[in-house]
């Protein structure tokens, strides 16, 4: 079982970070569209159904089956590394945090950032993946 709920939560892992690497990318874009138009409704139809279909439920299955692979494979109190991914996962759950708190802007036509700071953020999902991976194939402590 512990195999199967591992390729579930890489599976999971995968649908996550797609869809936090593609959500600034459309906010990006969406800066550039006129509020009330039709692109920028289009933008908000995306981003609202990347967000619920795919990203949230796929965070729910990574933290669920994460917290089951770190308990049936005893990897509290004997790994360290664990601890390190632990807080990385945190942050990139924080960051999940704030784009869905975007997505809500964007569609109240309420976004106050610029098109040059959704490019910035776009690349904090990808540092904290590559800690995270790094922590779990290496685990150097």
């Amino acid at each position: 079982m512990y195999e199967w709920i591992k390729a579930l939560h890489v599976i999971a892992v995968i649908s996550w970070m797609a869809g936090m690497l593609y959500l600034p990318r459309l906010f990006v874009y969406h800066c550039e569209a006129e509020p009330g138009s039709k692109q920028s409704e289009t933008f908000k139809v995306m981003e609202r159904r990347l967000l619920k279909a795919i990203i949230n439920p796929a965070m729910i299955v990574t933290w669920l089956a994460g917290l089951y692979l770190v308990w049936a494979g005893h990897w509290l109190f004997v790994s360290w590394w664990i601890y390190g991914k632990l807080v990385l996962v945190l942050t990139l759950s924080g960051v999940h945090g704030f784009f869905s708190r975007w997505v809500k802007d964007f569609a109240a036509d309420r976004n106050q950032r610029s098109q040059k700071f959704y490019r910035a953020i776009n690349e904090v999902p990808t540092v904290l993946m590559i800690g995270i991976v790094i922590l779990v194939v290496v685990k150097p402590f």
